[in-house]
């Protein structure tokens, strides 16, 4: 008797999981359609022509062929958006978003500031610059 009694309320819990909605897919989720664009785990050294410090959480690394990536770090590094300023150290030939940057003081010499971790690479293209603006 107890058998039959729990079989409709197996029967419900299978209903219930079948008709739960798939989780989304991650792209789904992008805020931006520069963010759908495949991100780059690592960038070559090489390749690098100049970086662009943003903000204390924003770099754009500019590339040889023109091409930007944008690397947003998982938490704000103090003081980077106002020293504008840093370094890396890397054994390999290519920095890589397990990597880290350390923010340099310039002010009263040359001293080491926070250290602070990279995030991916994600192509970026600059909005176009406004034409009407005056000059």
């Amino acid at each position: 008797m107890t058998g039959k009694r729990l079989f409709p309320l197996a029967g419900l819990l299978i209903l219930a999981a079948c008709s739960t909605p798939a989780p989304k897919p991650i792209a789904a989720f992008a805020p931006s359609p520069q963010a759908a664009e495949v991100p780059e785990r690592c960038v070559q050294l090489s390749q690098i022509r100049e970086s662009r410090v943003v903000s204390d959480s924003i770099i754009d690394f500019v590339m040889r062929d023109g091409k930007i990536y944008r690397n947003t770090l998982p938490y704000a590094c103090s003081g980077l958006g106002f020293e504008r300023s840093f370094q890396y150290m890397t054994s390999l030939s290519q920095l890589c978003s397990v990597d880290t940057i350390t923010v340099l003081h310039t002010g009263g010499g040359m001293r080491q500031g926070a250290t602070c971790g990279l995030g991916v690479f994600v192509p970026y293209t600059p909005p176009p610059k406004d034409s009407a603006a005056p000059k």
